[in-house]
Order: C-alpha cells, then sequence, then structure tokens
C-alpha cells in the first residue's frame, strides 16, 4: 500500500502505508473514519471533527496518518518533550521533531531494531514474522534531567550498523517510564544486541547489512 491523500471539507488526511505497523489504532478508534477491509475509498475523513481526526492521527506511533488542518485550525504541535519508546519485541517509536538520514520524518516514526525489516530503517512488522524478542521494559540508567527536553532530533542510520541519534531524547520503556535521558547515543537496530536498545558492536559480528540510509 502506498501514500494516500484524502481531503475532506475540514480536514486532509494523509496515509503512508508503507510506514503504518497495524497497531490498529486508526481501525478500533474510529471505524467510520478508517473503514477496514472494504474494496475501494477507505478513508473519510468528514466523519467526525476535524479535531478527533487530530486526535486518531497523533495516536499513530508510525506516523503512517499525518494531519492537515485547511480550515485554520491547529495543525500538529512539536512535542514538548522527545521520547522513544521501547515497544515490546518490536520497533523503536519515536516522537520528536524528527530528521532521519537527513529528511523531514515529521512529529512521529517507528524505526525498525529487529534487523529483518525490508523497509530500513522504518519498520515493517517483520519483528512478528521473525519472532523477535527484545523487552520494552528494562532497568532504568542513572543519567541526569535535560536542560532542554524538546528541539530537533537527528537519526542517522550508520552503514551495516546502529542509528546515530542526536539532539534531547529520553528514552522510555512501553510503560511510560524513563530509563535514560541522552543527548547523543548509538541504539541497536540489527536485533543482536545483548545491550538493547543500545548498540553494543554486535552488528560487526553477525554481519549486518543495511544502507546508511
Amino acid at each position: 500500500m502506498g501514500q494516500e491523500t484524502v481531503r475532506g471539507r475540514k480536514v486532509v488526511i494523509h496515509f503512508d502505508g508503507a510506514r503504518c505497523i497495524h497497531s490498529r489504532n486508526c481501525v478500533l478508534r474510529h471505524p467510520d473514519v478508517f473503514v477496514p477491509n472494504v474494496e475501494g475509498e477507505w478513508i473519510h475523513p468528514d466523519a467526525v471533527s476535524p479535531e478527533e481526526v487530530a486526535l486518531i492521527a497523533r495516536l499513530c506511533p508510525s506516523g503512517a496518518i499525518r494531519y492537515e488542518r485547511i480550515d485554520g485550525g491547529e495543525q500538529e504541535p512539536a512535542p514538548v518533550v522527545n521520547l522513544v519508546h521501547l515497544r515490546e519485541n518490536g520497533p523503536l517509536a519515536f516522537h520528536a521533531p524528527l530528521q532521519v538520514a537527513g529528511r523531514d520524518e515529521g512529529f512521529r516514526a517507528t524505526l525498525c531494531r529487529c534487523g529483518l525489516s525490508k523497509h530500513k530503517p522504518f519498520c515493517d512488522n517483520s519483528h512478528a514474522e521473525g519472532g523477535f524478542m527484545a523487552s520494552g521494559e528494562r532497568p532504568a540508567k542513572e543519567s541526569r534531567p535535560l536542560a532542554v527536553r524538546d528541539g530537533p532530533l537527528q537519526v542517522e542510520p550508520q552503514k551495516n550498523g546502529p542509528l546515530k541519534v542526536v539532539g534531547n531524547l529520553e528514552i522510555v520503556t512501553g510503560t511510560g517510564h524513563t530509563i535514560d535521558r541522552i543527548t547523543e547515543t548509538w541504539l541497536c537496530r540489527c536485533g543482536q544486541s545483548n545491550n538493547k536498545p543500545y548498540c553494543d558492536g554486535s552488528h560487526r559480528k553477525v554481519g549486518f547489512e543495511a544502507d546508511g540510509a
């Protein structure tokens, strides 16, 4: 499924099927807006208020759903705190003003940490088929509160290596506990690190291959 843009009277919905990780927040919360298992038109921006469309989009962890207010309403604001959630046995879910490999990726993205995605650096749900196991809950590290908690976040996939992350970021468990605060780190994306979510050099031992973009 590719990119779709559907224009309503007050709001435009942009959907990128390549980014979707099937969290199903959209079809479970509002099956009148995102109608599952139908042929033809399946996105209906006018089924609910623009505010509700905005909420649906903001609950999409992968950034597959974005909205654009055309009625003068508020566009999606940048987060007050930059976060990356460790999804249980799944990807890294970022919420920050993101530059990934030098490209503007909005405020939300789920990046592969199992090493199996065919759409790297983004997750494509290959972790489920591959039986990837990585806890979303890990002990906290000692870290100082960040002087600034928002701002641009640079994510640079290293060729055949980890994700280099530069910027203010809090690393958060799946249940919302902050375990680390960083301004620069390297996060595993080969799936083999013994110190997940951080890189420990295992990508070299296992011969991990991935472009730097």
